[in-house]
């Protein structure tokens, strides 16, 4: 029903899809980029659904309770405490212990609004969980969502930082005014 569903909203929203098969992995940090508006989360979503790609994320706790909450939760959605003090990244390699398959989502710009540079909790999670991260964008320009890379990670930041950087260089965001193409 999921891959229907996600076939019809790209259908309607007119958006194409550029899924690499290779992309497929049993565990990985995808980074979800840019990250300008809400409409990201459909799109991308919509996209996961049509290709199969179970992805979780993690959301403010009280977006997984009571009846949204039950649906948040089965679109992959793990309740997270922002406001106490905590060790995301450690609660993330856990569940990437835990699980045989984990694909966790990371908007690495943690906000819909323009960043100097992203964050690196994605990086240090697929460092610490030995996982690796997958490369995923929307293309508003192009209107094609796309998983397009898996990249091991390297004991070099900046190396990998330059090769995720090269790859989104060319996305068009929905807002491009709030999307730094310089991530490091």
């Amino acid at each position: 029903m999921k891959k229907i569903t996600g076939t019809f909203i790209l259908f309607i929203l007119g958006w194409k899809t550029d899924f690499k098969k290779e992309c497929k992995v049993k565990k990985s940090v995808m980074i979800a980029a840019p990250h300008t508006s809400n409409w990201d989360f459909i799109i991308a979503m919509a996209f996961y659904w049509k290709e199969g790609v179970k992805a979780n994320f993690f959301i403010k706790d009280s977006w997984t309770k009571g009846l949204h909450g039950y649906f948040i939760k089965k679109m992959g959605g793990i309740g997270v405490a922002r406001g106490k003090k905590n060790n995301l990244v450690d609660f993330a390699v856990n569940k990437f212990n835990e699980q045989e398959e984990f694909v966790l989502l990371v908007p690495a710009e943690a906000t819909r609004k323009r960043v100097k540079k992203w964050k690196k909790g994605f990086y240090v999670i697929a460092k610490n969980a030995n996982v690796p991260v997958t490369l995923g964008s929307l293309d508003y320009k192009k209107k094609v969502a796309r998983i397009g890379k898996v990249m091991n990670l390297t004991d070099d930041f900046e190396v990998d930082m330059t090769v995720i950087q090269d790859y989104y260089k060319n996305i068009s965001a929905k807002f491009p005014e709030n999307y730094n193409q310089k991530i490091f």
